[in-house]
């Protein structure tokens, strides 16, 4: 007997996204550990629907949605991004039996999209069980058990003691293969113009916005042989363009990614490969910097987010002025580009003035690297979090919607509106010139 179990991503719901190479990559992990029982599983992902632009990326299709009251006063329009309500009905209403349902969530404040997936499959599946997960379900428990209908809130990564909660819904799972399946061996996807890479899982810094050490119960890297594989594997199927999603790829550089990208070099790859998420200026030093030139870096961001140096000891320490420039100087040095080489600012922390912000925005123009302004969004049991509500700017149930980066900075950090429009406006220009 074997289980037919239904795994859904489902829509963003926000004023704006973009997909930079995204993948559900928490629920393709559940894929991939089921893969290895009795079980059949099918995949809604709701927010394959993009139109492909440079380098695999894309803008979502989307539809206007009414905004949800809280926000209302937000002067911008509000979406529903990825494949139409009509396609994912059709997609349920297809599926015929099913005896499970897993739904992650991925950010907190995109709750409302997760709430409108559960109601659906209420209506449609009314007898099958629904069970949450993701980063939402995991930072927002309560709130998801008392908001979303589903039948049970898993929290944290998935692993053996999911069996258990399975059986709860009597689905006594049986393990038939020695090990699991890659998720792109899995036929989710028609066309892959990108994948994400994942070398590692956790973070061995603590910084005070970041949420991977809630997340994550320990810092691992992957074996590198099996990485290379992996990439090899996605390269036969087509794949061009790379995007690493770790949280510190450049840890331990010497043992983990200068080895892959030394063997992505020999094997003479064709492909891009692309850094969304900031790299730790530390570790770039000359040696790596030619590495990633040669191997076929297009995107390399780098995590600054301010200058302030008090701030950058608070937030964890991972990062100093010195660190961001000597790194530039070494990409620079390797062949990178200026428009290829961009650095993460950011704006709305907790009592950061619009001068320190400036005082970054400068300091990046000297280094004549893009600079991509990211607004602050305080994310539930940081270090942040906690200093936010000890001085009476947030409440602990505060409803997630408001954490929303395009909306916490207008509430809560009584910025010049006009002084901080002015700010985007130049960088703007600034980028478009470089």
């Amino acid at each position: 007997m074997s289980f037919h179990i239904l795994l859904i991503n489902p829509w963003i719901y926000d004023f704006a996204a973009y997909n930079f190479w995204a993948r559900p990559l928490g629920l393709l992990k559940v894929a991939e550990f089921l893969s290895q029982f009795n079980v059949k599983i099918t995949l809604i992902d709701c927010c394959d629907s993009f139109h492909v632009r440079k380098f695999g990326t894309g803008k979502y299709t989307s539809v206007e949605v009414e905004k949800p009251p809280l926000i209302q006063f937000i002067p911008r329009k509000y979406k529903r991004y990825g494949i139409p309500e009509s396609e994912f009905v059709e997609k349920v209403r297809n599926l015929g039996k099913v005896d499970l349902i897993l739904v992650t969530s991925i950010m907190s404040y995109w709750w409302y999209g997760v709430k409108h997936v559960v109601d659906i499959l209420r209506k449609f599946l009314p007898q099958t069980p629904i069970i949450l997960g993701g980063i939402y379900a995991s930072l927002y428990k309560n709130h998801a058990e008392k908001n979303i209908e589903a039948d049970y809130v898993y929290s944290g990564e998935i692993d053996e003691t999911f069996i258990d909660v399975l059986k709860k819904f009597a689905i006594n799972i049986k393990k038939i293969y020695d090990k699991p399946n890659y998720w792109w061996q899995m036929g989710f996807y028609e066309k892959m113009p990108y994948s994400p890479i994942l070398t590692s899982k956790g973070c061995p810094f603590r910084c005070a916005y970041c949420a991977s050490s809630l997340l994550n119960k320990s810092f691992e890297q992957r074996n590198i042989e099996e990485v290379f594989e992996e990439i090899k594997e996605l390269y036969s199927l087509g794949v061009r363009e790379f995007a690493f999603y770790d949280d510190a790829l450049l840890f331990r550089a010497e043992e983990h990614i200068k080895p892959l990208l030394r063997k992505i070099i020999k094997e003479k790859l064709n492909a891009h490969f692309h850094t969304p998420n900031g790299l730790h200026a530390r570790f770039i030093d000359e040696e790596l910097a030619k590495l990633m030139k040669n191997s076929g870096f297009k995107t390399v961001r780098i995590s600054l987010e301010t200058v302030d140096i008090k701030r950058q000891m608070e937030s964890g320490g991972k990062v100093t002025n010195e660190d961001v420039e000597r790194a530039v100087f070494n990409l620079k040095k390797a062949g990178i580009s200026s428009q290829e080489i961009g650095i993460y600012l950011i704006y709305g922390l907790p009592q950061q003035s619009l001068q320190e912000v400036r005082d970054g925005i400068e300091f990046i123009k000297k280094l004549k690297v893009r600079i991509h302004l990211t607004e602050f969004s305080p994310i539930k049991d940081t270090f942040y979090w906690h200093q936010l509500i000890e001085n009476g700017v947030i409440s602990e149930d505060m409803d997630p919607l408001l954490t929303n980066n395009s909306i916490f900075y207008r509430i809560f950090c009584q910025y010049d509106t006009e002084e901080l429009e002015d700010l985007k406006i130049d960088v703007q220009k600034y980028n478009l010139l470089l």
